[in-house]
């Protein structure tokens, strides 16, 4: 067991580290901010921070690239907030489903139509863009369209980016950058989707 003094004194030292990062943190502008890897939780993440936009009072835009085929309560939770919310489910489905290359284009670009939109009106708060990166990696949609429109938006418009296998540059671009790893997925042993968990 750790001794209560030693436990107290490191403690204090990590408040003081921390304080001094915090008292030099001192500028505010909107972030670039990527959910990538092969873990689950990529898009929750991303709809748990456009609900703490929504709490302030912000206005918050969605567009999914790839997930179109099915309704989610996420959608429908989120578009209860009238005006606040914009949600845009632009795709068809996953792709190993559509098997459509010329159609999975034609769609990605209608949604990043709409998003390129969003991303120079400075009323959105943020702008989720669901499972970009999947059509970036398809090259449905032009790795450096996203990065002029991203570099060049609103001053305090945060930009969320999801889906695996993030580009170099968009994470060299972002602000923040979280990998989500799968240790374990009850797909893999033969459970289906469960209501509540994956939709």
């Amino acid at each position: 067991m750790t001794d209560p003094t030693e436990h107290k004194a490191r403690m204090e030292r990590l408040k003081v580290s921390v304080d001094r990062r915090i008292a030099a943190a001192q500028e505010e502008k909107g972030l670039l901010i990527v959910f990538t890897g092969a873990g689950k939780g990529k898009t929750t993440a991303a709809f748990g921070m456009a609900l703490r936009c929504i709490g302030h009072g912000m206005k918050v835009a969605v567009v999914q690239f790839i997930k179109g085929a099915i309704d989610t309560a996420e959608e429908r939770v989120l578009k209860s907030f009238g005006d606040q919310v914009v949600f845009l489910r632009m795709g068809e489905g996953y792709t190993w489903e559509t098997q459509d290359r010329e159609r999975d284009t034609q769609f990605a670009q209608r949604a990043w139509a709409a998003a390129a939109g969003f991303l120079r009106d400075p009323s959105y708060a943020m702008v989720i863009l669901d499972e970009l990166n999947i059509a970036l990696h398809h090259g449905y949609v032009q790795l450096e369209e996203v990065l002029e429109a991203t570099g060049n938006r609103p001053r305090m418009q945060h930009v969320v980016i999801t889906g695996r296998g993030a580009k170099d540059e968009l994470i060299e671009a972002a602000d923040l950058v979280t990998e989500t790893k799968m240790v374990k997925h009850p797909f893999r042993k033969g459970i289906k989707a469960q209501k509540g968990v994956e939709f």
